[in-house]
């Protein structure tokens, strides 16, 4: 197996995308910090951290890239019903932290988060910065639901997402495809549930194409 670039804390060069290996998923490099020059220079190339904790940072950039256009989002019949009876209040960047540490509850089919502390308060800064943004779904005073991911220009990095009513974290997507609408969403790396709501591959180069368009 080829070798990965190790970062040095104050290294915001990454090695070129290419250099990314195919298994597993695009690992690129490791080390390095999660400070906001670090973070906001990985994202615009196209690369993000994913990693848990007792790792060192790991640096990822797949081929091909998981992206939903938001004109192509899927709303079921049943997601459909939930949205005309608008059974949640939705805010903007009301409880950022709060979002992130729902995303990284313990799911029911895995008790483990790569939502590590330092990953917390490294997007909390870089929410304080206005990079980091959350959508909110409340109900009753409680939050039932959301996303949050990192804003650069027209292109929305999503991170993750997560429900405790029905169909709330599908409401916030929801609302970022058709009212904040991003030229393009990313959502890293593949699953069903994305696909089932209009996610697609394609290929990394193309990807990248988009981030030079659309990420000022």
């Amino acid at each position: 197996m080829p070798s990965i670039t190790w970062l040095e804390d104050t290294d915001y060069e990454f090695p070129p995308v290419e250099l990314a290996m195919t298994e597993p998923d695009g690992l690129l490099a490791a080390g390095g910090s999660l400070s906001p020059g670090m973070l906001l220079k990985a994202y615009r190339k196209g690369i993000f951290p994913w990693y848990s904790e007792g790792q060192p940072i790991l640096w990822w950039s797949p081929d091909p890239r998981c992206v939903l256009f938001p004109q192509k989002l899927k709303i079921s019949n049943s997601l459909r019903k939930t949205l005309n009876k608008r059974p949640y209040m939705i805010k903007q960047d009301t409880a950022f932290r709060q979002t992130m540490l729902a995303c990284a509850a313990p799911r029911k089919d895995d008790s483990g988060t790569w939502i590590t502390h330092n990953m917390l308060e490294a997007y909390s800064h870089m929410h304080e910065l206005g990079y980091a943004h959350s959508v909110e779904c409340w109900k009753d005073d409680k939050l039932a639901g959301g996303l949050y991911g990192i804003q650069l220009g027209k292109v929305f990095f999503g991170e993750s997402m997560f429900s405790r009513e029905t169909d709330a974290s599908k409401v916030a997507l929801e609302y970022l495809c058709n009212t904040i609408k991003p030229a393009l969403i990313d959502v890293q790396v593949y699953s069903k549930h994305m696909e089932s709501l209009g996610a697609e591959m394609i290929p990394r180069s193309q990807f990248i194409e988009y981030l030079e368009r659309y990420c000022d």
